[in-house]
């Protein structure tokens, strides 16, 4: 690493640098250099000096700063005297810049300042041509033209080049920056602040230097170069208000304080535009308190309020300079300062330095505070925080603040605060450290000996800014004699020292107690006391520094400014001064009460026993940056290159909040969005070209239907941060371990397995939870659906038929070692359709009408579909076999595989009729998917369905009713399950004259089924004591309507049909559970699940106004209840590649209370009211 350096100023306004490879301060070389404040970058240090100047300091280094200074001498041609120097009115000067604009005679050319010096005279660039030939000229034809080192017979015009260097002498010294010439300079700088050098990818990219006048101007430093480190001019940049400091970051970040404690944040920071194009204010972190002081890095924003408190910015970036609200950071201080590597420096109440522990990029808040211990002097003493005598005083000063820690002048004083004053300070003197997990020891405070002198409300104190002068830091010194406070502990009698009342240097009068900063003229002030009362004022001051600690030059500086835009260090470097030793701990808060206290216990300890309290645990940043493409939201949509950020803060008491951030540009403008955590309602796996794609859900992208989807470069990458945001959104939550009893169970088209745990809102009468609100969370593993009760008992039904249980130990992360996790494979077809049409020349070809569907596609001929660009569901399914014709194809095939009909679309039969002018085969093609999750596998035979019969939580069965169909269309009843064995023991076979594709079990054992013909029939007699039943009664479906799936509630049973209808059945009573008739409820139903309360939820074909929306969204019937079992409306949920849905676990009954129709619009399109189909009598096969 580098050597780099730590500046920092003292009171006195002299100048040190700490550097890396070092233990000791040092001290600048010239010794009358005053300097208010100091900022730091790459190599170089700017400061402003006590006379208002600008003053740098540029590292020394091997290669030397040269600038080359050039000007070209033109002549023309002319009869009489050939080339001469007298030109036309017309032409060019005779010395001029290379355009020929500006004159450049040779004598014009002066060195800038002091600090550089030529190298040598002038002489001709004789780099064109053989130097002895040309003389360094280039001929044309006129001006301006090309110009050439061959004369021709009509070069009319020539010039040559004169070069002369001057070489930067000032490199390890502090110089002088001098005033611009013509240009009128700005008014006296209060503030200055470099950075920008990390703006461009480019490598030795200069820095910028902004600077704030006395009167609030913002000024920015045109012309730094490499070439020109001290820039060539002042540029004013319009400010709304009036600033009284700023910050500059390495990057494209700029913030400023103004006068009344609010921020201004610069925006359109660029290579192209370095001032930027606009300003937005932010307010200060405490409506209460103002910002004292603002300090910006990379992508961090600290500030310290007037009270001396430290926050800290979040969701600050490129893309966000404003970032999205403040936290609170243990510590006080009077100023911070953000360096290299966004590591945080800061000057605290007690005027010592500290640093900011563990920042990294993951943790840009940094998790505690230590001193910078190096050695001063000449001695191998180290600077700790300040001693006790010097602390206390400084801290009621400190406490009395209120202006910004920076001040603009060397001779300023604060407005006095005797209501303040009056108020002791009281825990300065006691030592409060004590590690984590500590005891408290309290000792009762002993009595404490008024000093004789005047009460100390009687001298007013006045407040010291922080960037002080040598005559301001005096009369700092003298305040803190004036202002000594009674201490805790009880001092021997022969160490105690009372100290006379110092003489109180009087202060203008000030209107009113807001004014931040005031100019006082000490020199006036001291013509209109006297030189004698000024005398012995200041003997008075001098005695009292040579008698009082820590404050003279041997104990070390008494800091008020530090700057680290030049140290190079972070987390993890291994720096001598950086080492935390003593009681201090990493992930605690360090105030300027325990620096002082932990820097008198060796002493403290040999007086007496010392008083020891916990110390504050502080808030933290948590951050985790990584690189996606994103579908962008608008037309034309297309994947962009993005950076994501989570970001979490944790309180200081325990409680966490997140934001994702996706950070893009357009149209080289720096844009983002972001999604608060708790605003989640689901991560869901997509399928999206073949790319790791998942989509984030949250309530207003919901109803807007339009998730925001990202591609992760990896499937590895996508499972992380998977896993991380959704902990994360469990914990913002309270969500912990397995999924509850009563929770609902879905899945999605790619077959993940999502889970939801219900309110008792959710299925409330009135005011119930709006189906766009609720959370979906991921389960291990992966089923084409899922059934469950509110027993705890959770089945599933893989693609390839296998039935899986789960097993209830979820909660960890798969893992090869875990026992709880299972592996579990899933073999899936992946069908595409070839399409023919008959044509009387060549019988059936690929060669289409421009209407028909495309040559290959799929099943709906809507979409194209080749063997080519179809792909496995995710990147984690493999491909097992290769394409083949499929001949189990439902109606039936040739020998070819071909299925007949007239035309696209109609019904395909298996043979071909002299009316048929279209065919079509299916081809298919398996893949393999492997993963962990806690499911078992039942044996040994597939289904195709499954059903568990709900019931209520209080319910206690020794054996639950489970009814399945095998992949034959068998009807199975499993035996021996329960909450203790749910995947019971055996299977029973339930004769059935044909087929079954729907089966379902209700409250008391009612047993409905679908055959593959659509006809309905209901099993009778089945109970606990005959499991199996007697019979089945005939249903007749509803007219010319084949049923495909059913589910039965506790008193309600509703059906869909193929075209995607939902009916449901009346007139169903405990004498004639058959019901009468079936009555169409609503359209666009795919799935349909009815819970143990009769709750009705459906899996919707779409979305009513989003035709483009991806078939499968959750759809919740409102509005059912005992009165109206049909329910009023829909309300549409989470959508886009939904499968299947379980409700029957929600066992949880809302409170219940007057019955209010749900007010306002409703959430979907109303439903027409159908008309009623009677049914006729059951039939008994």
């Amino acid at each position: 690493m580098p050597i780099t350096m730590l500046w920092a100023v003292d009171v006195y306004g002299r100048v040190y640098s700490l550097s890396t490879a070092g233990q000791r301060w040092v001290r600048a070389d010239d010794m009358l250099l005053e300097l208010k404040r100091v900022t730091a970058g790459k190599g170089r240090c700017w400061g402003i000096g006590c006379d208002h100047h600008i003053y740098l300091n540029i590292m020394p280094s091997e290669t030397n700063i040269r600038f080359r200074e050039e000007t070209y001498e033109n002549q023309r041609w002319n009869p009489v005297d050939g080339f001469t120097d007298v030109l036309l009115p017309t032409d060019r000067w005779p010395w001029s810049d290379v355009t020929g604009m500006n004159p450049q005679p040779l004598h014009s050319f002066q060195l800038p300042s002091r600090s550089w010096e030529w190298e040598g005279d002038w002489y001709v660039d004789q780099s064109c041509g053989e130097p002895s030939q040309t003389g360094g000229w280039e001929y044309a034809v006129d001006f301006p033209a090309n110009f050439s080192p061959d004369k021709k017979w009509n070069s009319c015009v020539r010039r040559r080049r004169w070069i002369r260097y001057r070489r930067y002498t000032a490199q390890g010294t502090w110089a002088k920056i001098p005033l611009d010439n013509p240009r009128k300079p700005p008014l006296p700088l209060c503030d200055i602040s470099c950075g920008g050098w990390e703006m461009s990818d480019q490598s030795g990219r200069y820095p910028y230097l902004w600077g704030v006048s006395q009167q609030g101007q913002v000024w920015f430093r045109e012309g730094i170069h490499p070439r020109v480190p001290e820039g060539t001019g002042w540029e004013e940049v319009e400010v709304p208000k009036e600033v009284a400091q700023l910050s500059a970051g390495p990057g494209d970040l700029l913030w400023a304080l103004l006068w009344d404690g609010n921020l201004l944040v610069r925006t359109g920071l660029s290579l192209d535009s370095p001032t930027g194009t606009s300003w937005l204010e932010v307010d200060s972190p405490s409506k209460e308190v103002e910002a004292l002081h603002v300090a910006v890095g990379v992508s961090v924003v600290w500030v310290v309020t007037k009270d001396y408190k430290v926050w800290f910015r979040r969701g600050v970036n490129s893309h966000n300079p404003c970032g999205s609200g403040w936290i609170s950071i243990g510590g006080e201080m009077m100023m911070v300062d953000v360096g290299l590597n966004d590591q945080v420096w800061a000057v605290g109440e007690d005027r010592g330095l500290y640093f900011r522990m563990g920042v990294t990029q993951s943790e840009p808040s940094g998790n505690g505070w230590i001193p910078v211990s190096a050695q001063w002097g000449s001695n191998k003493k180290l600077i700790p925080p300040r001693e006790e005598c010097e602390f206390r005083g400084q801290l009621t000063e400190a406490s009395q603040a209120s202006a910004p820690s920076g001040t603009d002048s060397d001779s300023e004083l604060g407005p006095t605060n005797s209501e303040h004053s009056a108020t002791p300070i009281l825990e300065a003197a006691a030592p409060s450290i004590v590690p984590l997990g500590g005891t408290d020891t309290s000792v009762p405070p002993q009595e404490v000996k008024e000093p004789s002198s005047a009460p100390q409300q009687d001298a007013p104190k006045a407040f010291i800014p922080a960037s002080d002068s040598f005559i301001n830091s005096l009369v700092c010194d003298r305040d803190r004699i004036s202002t000594t406070q009674p201490s805790i502990t009880e001092m021997p009698q022969e160490d105690s020292v009372e100290l006379p009342p110092a003489p109180v240097l009087p202060t203008l009068p000030a209107a009113g107690h807001d004014v931040p900063f005031m100019n006082v003229d000490l020199e006036g002030a001291e013509a209109a006391r006297g030189g004698q009362a000024a005398g012995r004022l200041l003997n008075d001051v001098l005695g009292t520094l040579e008698n009082s600690q820590g404050i003279g030059e041997e104990d070390g500086p008494v800091w008020t400014w530090v700057s680290g835009g030049g140290c190079n260090v972070d987390a993890s470097s291994k720096i001598s001064w950086l080492s935390p030793t003593g009681p201090l701990t990493s992930s605690l808060s360090l105030t300027p009460v325990q620096s002082a206290a932990w820097s008198e216990q060796p002493r403290q300890q040999e007086r007496q026993e010392i008083t020891r309290k916990p110390l504050e645990r502080s808030n933290s940043v948590w951050v985790r940056k990584g690189t996606f493409r994103w579908w962008r939201d608008w037309k034309p949509q297309r994947w962009l290159d993005v950076v994501v950020a989570l970001e979490q803060s944790t309180k200081s008491d325990g409680r966490k909040d997140s934001i994702f951030f996706v950070y893009y540009s357009q149209y080289d403008e720096k844009k983002y969005l972001q999604v608060f955590i708790n605003e989640v309602t689901a991560l869901v796996p997509v399928l999206h070209d073949c790319h790791y794609t998942f989509a984030v859900y949250t309530a207003e992208r919901t109803k807007q239907r339009w998730p925001l989807v990202l591609a992760a470069p990896s499937e590895k990458e996508m499972n992380d941060w998977l896993d991380l945001l959704s902990n994360c959104c469990c914990e913002c939550r309270g969500i912990a371990g397995a999924p509850c009893r009563q929770a609902l169970w879905s899945t999605t088209a790619k077959g993940d397995i999502m889970v939801h745990e219900p309110s008792l809102s959710l299925e409330a009468a009135a005011h119930s939870m709006a189906c766009d609100l609720m959370f979906w969370r991921q389960i291990p593993g992966h089923l084409r659906c899922v059934e469950s009760n509110s027993l705890g008992l959770v089945w599933g039904i893989g693609w390839d038929g296998t039935a899986w249980v789960y097993s209830g130990s979820f909660g960890q992360q798969p893992s090869p070692v875990n026992p709880d996790m299972h592996l579990q494979t899933d073999v899936r077809s992946m069908h595409v359709y070839e399409n023919q049409r008959w044509n009387p020349m060549t019988g059936y070809t690929d060669k289409g009408l421009p209407t028909d569907r495309p040559m290959w596609s799929d099943e709906s001929g809507l979409k194209e579909c080749t063997k080519g660009n179809t792909h496995p569901p995710s990147p984690q399914w493999s491909w097992v076999s290769e394409w083949a014709v499929d001949f189990s194809v439902p109606g039936g095939t040739d020998k070819e595989g071909w299925q007949y009909a007239a035309d696209f679309p109609a019904t395909f039969q298996g043979h071909k009729t002299i009316k048929d002018f279209v065919r079509r085969r299916r081809w298919t093609r398996r893949c393999k998917i492997t993963v962990r999750g806690p499911w078992k596998a039942v044996p040994p035979i597939h289904l195709s369905d499954i059903s568990l019969m709900p019931c209520l939580a209080q319910s206690k069965l020794e054996q639950v009713p489970v009814w399945a169909l095998s992949d034959k269309g068998d009807v199975l009843c499993r035996l021996g399950v329960s909450p203790q064995n749910p995947a019971g023991s055996s299977w029973l076979h339930i004769g059935t004259d044909q087929p079954f594709k729907s089966i379902s079990i209700g409250g008391a054992n009612q047993v409905w089924a679908i055959a593959k013909d659509g006809a309905v029939f209901y099993r009778g007699s089945v109970s606990p004591q005959n499991p199996a039943g007697e019979c089945w009664y005939h249903i007749p479906s509803p007219p010319r309507q084949n049923l495909r799936q059913l589910s039965v509630g506790r008193t309600s049973v509703f059906a869909v049909d193929e075209n995607s209808n939902l009916w449901y059945r009346q007139g169903l009573t405990p004498s004639y559970p058959q019901g009468s008739a079936w009555e169409l409820l609503s359209g666009n139903a795919t799935k349909v699940s009815v819970g143990p309360l009769d709750q009705v939820w459906i899996v919707a074909d779409g979305v009513p106004g989003f035709p483009t929306e991806t078939p499968g969204a959750v759809c919740h019937r409102l509005g059912v209840g005992p009165m109206q079992p049909k329910g009023l409306s829909w309300d549409y949920g989470i959508g886009g590649g939904w499968e299947h849905i379980s409700v029957r676990g929600n066992s949880a009954e809302p409170l219940r209370g007057p019955h209010a129709p749900p007010g306002g619009p409703p959430r979907s399109p109303a439903v027409q009211r159908p008309a009623t189909q009677v049914n006729g009598s059951a039939v008994c096969v």
